[in-house]
C-alpha cells in the first residue's frame, strides 16, 4: 500500500455514551480546507449507525472519507476486520490524517499494538491517543470496575474529561484522584470540555507528550461508506451481539417507511437502555437520536439511506418489547 509519507492517526476512544462521535464531529469542522481526513468508526451494534450519522450531518467541508467496522471490537480475530476496512480506507482516501473511533466496549490496547505492527509502520504516524470520560462515572462501580473503561485510561495520552457542564464541583476532582491513585496515571494531560469540543491542537501531540495546553476548566458532506443492509420483504433485519457482558439490538428498516416523529421520540425517551443511537426518516425530515445517560437529543439530517436502530444493555430482556413499539409508529402508506 504505498503512501507517498506516513499518515499522522490518532485514535478517539472512551466509553459507551460519552460523546465520541459529536467530538470528532466537531473536530471534522476545524479540518484545513485543502486536506482530506479520513474516519475509521467502530460500532458494537451490527446495523451501523455513525456512518449514516456522518453522511446526513453538515461537516461544513469536503475531503472528509469515513468507513465503518460494525459488529463488536474491530481488533477482535487478530485485527483482520480492521485491517480490511483501513487498508480499503487508505486507498480511496488518500488521507492527510486519520482518525480512529473504536466501540465504547473496545480494546484500544490491541487497536494500537494493531496499528504499531511492523505492517503500519511506515505507513501510519501514531500520534497522541484521545481518552474521552464522564467524571462522574467515577463515583459508579459499574465503569470504575469494567476493565475496558480502566484500559481506555490506560492507554490514553490525552484524557478529556466531557459534559462538563453537567459536571457536581466533586466529579472532576474526583476524576484525578483516581487516574492518580487506581491507574496510576496522575501524568497525564488531562482537561475538562464541553459538547465535544476537543483542541484540534491535540491531534499533533506525540504519545507521551504531557505539555499541552487546553480548557481544563461552505457546505458539504463526507464522503462516507456506510454499509449498505438488503431489507428482507418484511420491511425490516433485526440483528444482535453480545460480548463484555452488554447486549446490542439493531433493526434496519425499509426507506420507504416514514415514521411519527412526535411517537418515535417519546418512545424512545422512555426506553430502558444503555446507549441508543438512530436514525430515521420521519415525517419531520431525516433525524438522528442519540440518548445517553437517560438524556435524549435529536438532530435534523440531510439525508439518510434508510432508517436504523441499535440499542445497547447489560439486561438482554430490557429490549425485547422496542420491535413492536418502533414498528408502530410507522406512518400509513
Amino acid at each position: 500500500m504505498p503512501v507517498s509519507k506516513a499518515i499522522p492517526t490518532n485514535i478517539i476512544t472512551g466509553f459507551l455514551g460519552v460523546g465520541k462521535t459529536t467530538a470528532l464531529l466537531h473536530l471534522l469542522k476545524h479540518k484545513p480546507e485543502a486536506e482530506r481526513w479520513a474516519v475509521l468508526v467502530n460500532e458494537f451494534g451490527e446495523v451501523g449507525i455513525d456512518g449514516s450519522i456522518f453522511a446526513g450531518h453538515e461537516s461544513g467541508q469536503q475531503g472528509v472519507f469515513i468507513r465503518e467496522v460494525p459488529g463488536g471490537c474491530m481488533c477482535c480475530a487478530a485485527g483482520l476486520p480492521m485491517q480490511v476496512a483501513l487498508n480499503m480506507l487508505i486507498a480511496s482516501a488518500r488521507p492527510d490524517r486519520l482518525l480512529i473511533e473504536p466501540t465504547g466496549l473496545g480494546h484500544p490496547k490491541e487497536v494500537l499494538e494493531v496499528l504499531g505492527s511492523e505492517h503500519y509502520r511506515e505507513i501510519l504516524d501514531l500520534r497522541a491517543t484521545i481518552t474521552l470520560v464522564d467524571a462522574r462515572k467515577i463515583h459508579d462501580h459499574r465503569y470504575v470496575n469494567h476493565t475496558t473503561f480502566n484500559q481506555q485510561l490506560s492507554v490514553a495520552d490525552i484524557i478529556v474529561a466531557n459534559k462538563a457542564e453537567q459536571y457536581q464541583s466533586a466529579d472532576f476532582p474526583a476524576l484525578l484522584d483516581y487516574l492518580d491513585r487506581a491507574l496510576n496515571a496522575g501524568n497525564k494531560s488531562v482537561f475538562q470540555v464541553s459538547w465535544g469540543e476537543l483542541e484540534p491542537g491535540w491531534l499533533d501531540a506525540s504519545p507521551g507528550d504531557h505539555n499541552l495546553s487546553g480548557p481544563r476548566n461552505d457546505s458539504g458532506r463526507p464522503l462516507s461508506f456506510v454499509r449498505k443492509i438488503d431489507v428482507p420483504a418484511q420491511g425490516y433485519l433485526d440483528v444482535g451481539n453480545k460480548n463484555e457482558g452488554f447486549y446490542s439490538q439493531g433493526w434496519v428498516f425499509s426507506a420507504d417507511w416514514v415514521f411519527d416523529a412526535h411517537r418515535l421520540s417519546a418512545l424512545l425517551t422512555g426506553a430502558d437502555a444503555e446507549r441508543i443511537k438512530g436514525v430515521f426518516r420521519t415525517d419531520q425530515g431525516v433525524i438522528a437520536y442519540d440518548k445517553a445517560d437517560n438524556v435524549l437529543s435529536e438532530t435534523e439530517l440531510e439525508n439518510s439511506l434508510d432508517s436504523r436502530l441499535e440499542c445497547i444493555s447489560a439486561d438482554k430482556h430490557a429490549l425485547e418489547y422496542l420491535e413492536e413499539a418502533v414498528i408502530d409508529c410507522v406512518l400509513p402508506g
